[in-house]
């Protein structure tokens, strides 16, 4: 350890200095990656191939309409255009706004700085060049700096060069010569292994080491979700059917008109040939129609649209989600990965039970010499500090978590441990290391007025440099007290918490004035132990139950001892009596395990103690071999291999930025509660993009069969263009935000998950999809030969009543498809279903205006009240023969 004694470095900037050094050097944030401009992510919505076909579509029909002044139906088309490409463009910007919104939080990560004379902490961003900075355990470096004061240090490089433990020291003697980076030099993104130092910042923002390389933690993979592999499949084979339909269909057709006017008409002046040519657009338009209804192009923005919905709603869960596709995978994976501190608990260190012998229950404070010594001795022998807070607020502290736990406590107890802090004058200091496994102050006590040495560490160590025991009946020899403080270290040990051992010794003034002559004398007087323990999330045990109800596997992956890991699994319900030493192994042992031993156990662990980085990403990797769909929780910046190659990385809201870059997924509280709340919200959105295919394909079926069949039946089509552009925005846009407000149902956790390769159209779907699309295409077919008379033609009042019972149809069949897949009534939880209710409105008034004031553009005529209740009522039988069946159900289950 060296110490470089200069004002500069205890005072640090000045408030000037600051605001100098950033307009020199700038500010430390990293630039973003460009994106493309506004226009170019719109233009891009153009390459859908459904889009281009259109585009042609409407080439075609404004040269018609130019002739013939007519535009009503190359207006519709336009219209769908730049429906279909303005939702996909908006929502794709509103993903983008969310993850520069992240970037912006992970910038707000406090670090603490000296400033002016004084210790404070600042947001990362605020950080410049020239700050003086304080690092503790566990921390994230926020720039690249300098190291002025390095003990114990030990840095994790893990993200920079693949070593996640490097010893770093301003001792030019103890170089590391074959080092990537100077032992005396720490890097932004690195985090603090153990030890703690001081560092002056060298440069911030993009001048920074990892700021001029490319970070494979934020880079987005292209590689396609399952779901959307699954998706492309299904439209694919959608596609190619309405394809090969339409084609066949405009062959037939144009080559029967053709040959019907050729045979009576000869051509020869060109408004013949115009009418050759418009008997060919009336049927290509036709097929466009076809492909329109047939091609599923909006089942993508769909499922855009549900994952968009869900990332804002899983936010009020305190799921703040990264990647859109995060929010359905999570419903289908079997194994969760998870860290220990402050996902299982509470990440707050507090003192469990004080047991100083000298004090009355171990714990009660008075006027008297060994409470003035408890109070020194945790007051002075610390390097911690709590917070100034407002008055009201919780206190919390910076530094050592542990050393942050007796502050509180001396707190709470209405003690001032800054006031006895500052009063005694420090003459020697040991600070706390991986080595020692101690912290030794000699202090000159303002409280007794005599020079004292106060140790605290590990109690088997600071027992064994004491002579006596301090009892409140007086002091006792180690050796007569030694069975009991082992008992109780024992207990506590098996309670996984941590202890501290608590001495001290009054010094002569003659006696040697340091600590490490004092300390090796062996002649302290033992004190007490305090177990401190971090305790389990209360919503914890629950939260597991759940996940295994569900078919979900447990994991817990920490860099804690066996023991410690192992009781924290059995508070929580993981571990069980039935467990064996087969359930549970450590970072080495799983090192040492060859590939197809460690496959042979992997599904059967449990727990894996004192982990490693690399034994967290093997981990991961060998579960996927075996099938497996991974979580992990991950909080640190060595954890980003492993949550890049999870199939969703879940990171900590406290956790570092470099791991919330990683993630998919960032948990705000810190809670396994939230993961468990995650997957139910992804199994009830993959269960939501089933009825919406569901209730498309019906629709996709009735339709292309209607205007196939129906133009064998009558010469007018069935369905205008326009109608039918009217009815694919009901089953893509306004089905996909009803079936996408459906809130998350409980009852998906009692389900296994889904097989990765199980294909997304189920047994059920299939059947619901051909049985209620057949009955429906009878209804309508018949209805297409009743209203059809003699001569082939239908009254546009009839072709009106046949759109509008069309349609109604659908209306009535998204009530039965929103609870596919239940025996639930459709109007059960319907009250909580806004976007429902919302859909509803608008499809009925929407229908409305178009058959009252659609006119020639619609080809519909106003329709009585009458007929519109006539309409209503029976179309409305889809539902109640829906509501039977679901009753019947019931009542059998």
């Amino acid at each position: 350890m060296t110490s470089i004694n200069d004002a500069y470095y205890h005072s640090g900037l000045s408030e000037d200095e600051v605001k100098i050094n950033r307009e020199k050097y700038g500010s430390n944030l990293l630039t973003p990656p460009k994106r493309a401009s506004l226009w170019k992510l719109y233009l891009e919505k153009f390459e859908d191939p459904v889009v281009r076909v259109l585009l042609i579509a409407a080439v075609f029909s404004l040269l018609i309409s130019i002739i013939e002044n007519e535009y009503a139906e190359t207006i519709g088309i336009i219209c769908a255009i730049l429906l279909a490409t303005g939702i996909g463009f908006f929502f794709e910007y509103d993903a983008n706004k969310k993850f520069d919104l992240l970037n912006t939080v992970n910038e707000e990560t406090l670090v603490k700085v000296i400033r002016s004379g004084k210790v404070r902490e600042i947001p990362r961003k605020n950080v410049v060049v020239g700050d003086i900075v304080i690092l503790e355990t566990g921390e994230e470096i926020p720039a690249d700096g300098e190291l002025i004061e390095a003990i114990s240090l030990q840095i994790n490089e893990s993200n920079l060069t693949g070593e996640p433990v490097i010893n770093k020291t301003t001792v030019e003697s103890d170089f590391d010569d074959e080092a990537t980076y100077a032992s005396n030099r720490v890097m932004r993104g690195t985090t603090v292994v153990d030890g703690h130092g001081t560092m002056k910042v060298l440069c911030v923002g993009d001048a920074t080491e990892i700021g001029q390389v490319a970070r494979q933690s934020t880079e987005q993979s292209g590689e396609p979700t399952p779901l959307n592999i699954q998706l492309t499949k299904l439209a694919n084979l959608i596609g190619k059917v309405g394809f090969s339909v339409a084609i066949i269909t405009f062959v037939v057709f144009v080559s029967k008109d053709l040959f019907h006017y050729l045979s009576e008409n000869e051509v020869s002046t060109w408004q013949q040939y115009m009418i050759i040519a418009q008997i060919v657009l009336k049927y290509f338009m036709m097929a466009v129609t076809l492909i329109v209804v047939a091609v599923p192009e909006g089942l993508p923005m769909s499922v855009t649209l549900s994952l968009a919905l869900n990332m804002r709603r899983m936010l009020a869960t305190n799921n703040l989600v990264r990647k859109m596709h995060a929010c359905e995978t999570m419903g289908a994976i079997t194994v969760i990965c998870t860290d220990k501190t402050g996902t299982l608990t509470q990440n707050l260190m507090q003192v469990h039970e004080p047991n100083f012998y000298g004090l009355k229950n171990g714990s009660e404070l008075a006027d008297n010499l060994i409470s003035k010594l408890v109070i020194e001795g945790i007051s002075v022998n610390s390097t911690a500090f709590l917070e100034e807070l407002e008055t009201g607020q919780k206190p919390k502290g910076v530094g050592n978590p542990t050393e942050v736990a007796l502050l509180l406590w001396l707190n709470g107890l209405q003690q001032n441990y800054l006031e006895i802090r500052e009063k005694g004058n420090i003459v020697d200091q040991l600070t706390f290391s991986t080595e020692r496994k101690f912290m030794a102050t000699l202090a000159q006590s303002s409280l007794i007025g005599k020079k004292i040495i106060y140790i605290k560490g590990a109690p088997e160590i600071v027992l064994a440099k004491c002579k006596e025991v301090v009892l409140d009946s007086g002091n006792v020899s180690v050796g007569e007290y030694r069975s009991t403080i082992e008992s109780q270290l024992l207990n506590y040990q098996n309670m996984a918490m941590r202890t501290l051992g608590f001495a001290y010794k009054i010094v002569g003034d003659n006696e040697v004035g340091d600590c490490v002559s004092l300390v090796a004398a062996n002649d302290l007087n033992f004190v007490g132990v305090v177990a401190i323990s971090d305790p389990i999330r209360p919503d914890v045990p629950a939260a597991i139950v759940k996940c295994q109800s569900a078919g979900i596997d447990i994991k817990i992956v920490t860099g804690d001892t066996p023991g410690t890991a192992t009781e924290i699994a059995r508070q929580i319900g993981l571990w069980t009596a039935e467990d064996t030493e087969r359930n549970r192994i450590t970072g080495v042992a799983f090192a040492g395990l060859s590939d197809a031993e460690a496959l042979d156990r992997v599904m059967e662990l449990k727990i894996m103690s004192r982990a490693r980085p690399t034994d967290k990403q093997r981990l991961v990797q060998l579960l996927q071999q075996k099938g497996s769909v991974v979580a992990v929780t991950g909080d640190g910046t060595n954890d980003a291999p492993a949550l890049n190659h999870a199939q969703v990385g879940l990171s900590m809201g406290t956790g570092t930025s470099v791991a919330k870059e990683a993630s998919d997924i960032t948990l705000l509280d810190d809670s396994f509660n939230s993961i468990g709340t995650a997957v139910m919200w992804g199994r009830s959105l993959y269960k939501n993009i089933q009825r919406f295919i569901v209730f498309q394909l019906t629709i996709n079926f009735v339709a292309l069969l209607i205007v196939l069949l129906g133009s064998f039946v009558g010469t007018e089509l069935p369905l205008t263009v326009t109608q039918m552009l009217w009815v694919n925005l009901i089953m893509d846009t306004f089905a996909a935000l009803a079936l996408a407000s459906i809130p998350p149902s409980e009852g998906v956790m009692d389900e296994k998950p889904r097989r990765s390769d199980d294909f997304i159209i189920t047994k059920a779907m299939r059947y619901n999809i051909l049985s209620v699309g057949s009955v429906f295409l009878l209804v309508l077919m018949g209805m297409i030969y009743y209203f059809t008379d003699a001569n082939g033609v239908m009254t546009v009042h009839r072709l009106t009543i046949f759109f509008t019972f069309f349609v109604m149809l659908q209306f009535w069949n998204l009530f039965n498809t929103r609870v596919f897949g239940t025996i639930d009534s459709a109007f059960k939880g319907l009250s909580r279903s806004y976007g429902m209710e919302l859909v509803a409105l608008a499809i009925l008034g929407g229908q409305f205006c178009i058959v009252q004031f659609g006119g020639e553009v619609f080809r519909t005529e106003p329709l009585n009240w009458g007929t519109w209740i006539a309409i209503i009522a029976s179309s409305s039988l889809v539902l109640w023969v829906g509501e039977v069946i679901r009753l019947v159900r019931r009542l059998i289950k």
